[in-house]
């Protein structure tokens, strides 16, 4: 097949598990960082294809099957664009769904806007999907890194922390997090000092300098965003240098299994996180998911696996509730679109296109030899959104 050196394609209608269809499948073009950002998207994928079966096993949408073909963008903003092109043009998908780096989902939402096709952003956090480079093409399911931030800040507070500092990824999701949480964290304690900005290039972390630098600022507390391998050197650098000790740290993502896990028993201790606590989560819609992932699979989700099942479940919604696909009519479908996902109802907000899915805000600690999360709580990300006037000052008009 053409392209497959820089692509993946896979028709996930899995007939076999279906009722006939009569009529032509409902083609959902999916791009995303497959190879450079594995630790989650191979867990993203299998949550795509669990839902998609059942989907279709249910009798697909208005007696269409569903079909995701896939492309990896190479972590590449332009290569992001042109398989998006290639999906749009060749394959002649329906719509659009994927995004793992925030500067891809910038790029992506942008080719929407200009090529008038739906797409749902399912991962990217950064800010401007929704406001600044806000469209109405373009939807967001994850929260956001003003959502998961406005979650942390108020726990950052309540720490009494007057030196931070910061240390994440020099691209759009690092920026916007920490630029957030230091305006909220200034909004809530204003006597807050900000003593140490680290933003390191994504994957090439040099964690000795930073945790270096962190130690020479004299923090009392650290604000983290970094994640993946990133993460895992930092974690391992500062607990050789023992940076940690009497700081506070504040992470976003870090109790995300697909972070947390790999770190073992060197996993950080009382860390103030979001995450994923799967393991944990007794609620009547997350068991049946689990039950079913773990069936299909042998496996334990990630945090990935949810968010790639919930992008096919609002998906399958949008379209039900469109009744066809054409693009005008799912764009207004989604508007106040509401689904149950495996961890509570989820909104597509009409004011900006933001999805309410949550997230889990608990501390990290380590329990027989594996980090975890524990007293842990849902933020139903409702509540932590800015004020529909802040919106419409943020957001250009669609």
């Amino acid at each position: 097949m053409k392209g497959t050196k820089r692509a993946l394609a896979l028709a996930l209608g899995l007939a076999l598990a279906a009722p006939a269809f009569a009529q032509a499948p409902i083609r959902i073009g999916e791009i995303n960082s497959y190879k450079a950002q594995a630790a989650f998207l191979d867990p993203y994928r299998k949550g795509m294809e669990l839902a998609v079966e059942q989907a279709n096993a249910a009798g697909g949408v208005n007696g269409r099957r569903i079909e995701v073909v896939l492309r990896d963008d190479n972590a590449n903003p332009g290569d992001a664009v042109r398989m998006a092109e290639e999906l749009v043009s060749a394959e002649k998908v329906d719509l659009l769904a994927g995004g793992f780096l925030s500067n891809i989902g910038v790029a992506l939402a942008d080719f929407a806007k200009q090529r008038k096709t739906f797409y749902l952003a399912s991962e990217p956090l950064t800010n401007k999907i929704v406001w600044e480079g806000g469209n109405r093409y373009t939807y967001r399911l994850r929260p956001s890194t003003y959502m998961q931030a406005a979650m942390l800040a108020p726990e950052a507070a309540k720490l009494k922390k007057k030196r931070w500092a910061f240390v994440y990824p020099n691209y759009e999701y690092g920026q916007s997090a920490v630029a957030t949480f230091k305006a909220l964290l200034k909004a809530a304690q204003p006597d807050v000092e900000f003593v140490s900005d680290q933003a390191t290039p994504l994957g090439k972390i040099d964690a000795g300098a930073v945790a270096q630098a962190l130690g020479d600022a004299k923090p009392d507390a650290i604000f983290n965003v970094l994640f993946a391998a990133d993460l895992a050197k930092f974690v391992r650098e500062g607990n050789t240098r023992g940076l940690f000790k009497d700081v506070s740290v504040v992470s976003l993502l870090t109790g995300e299994p697909e972070y947390l896990d790999p770190l073992k028993d060197e996993a950080p201790t009382g860390w103030i996180v979001t995450g994923y606590p799967w393991y944990a989560i007794d609620t009547p819609a997350h068991k049946a998911f689990l039950d079913a992932y773990q069936k299909k699979y042998s496996d334990y989700p990630r945090l990935g696996s949810i968010v790639g099942y919930s992008t096919i479940q609002a998906i399958v919604a949008g379209l039900k509730k469109a009744g066809a696909t054409d693009t005008d009519k799912v764009v207004a479908a989604f508007k106040g679109l509401e689904f149950d996902s495996p961890i509570g109802k989820v909104k597509f907000r009409p004011q900006d296109n933001q999805s309410t899915m949550g997230a889990y805000v608990g501390r990290t600690a380590v329990k027989d030899g594996k980090g975890v999360m524990v007293d842990f709580v849902y933020r139903d990300g409702a509540d932590f959104q800015p004020s529909d006037e802040d919106v419409k000052k943020l957001r250009p008009a669609d």
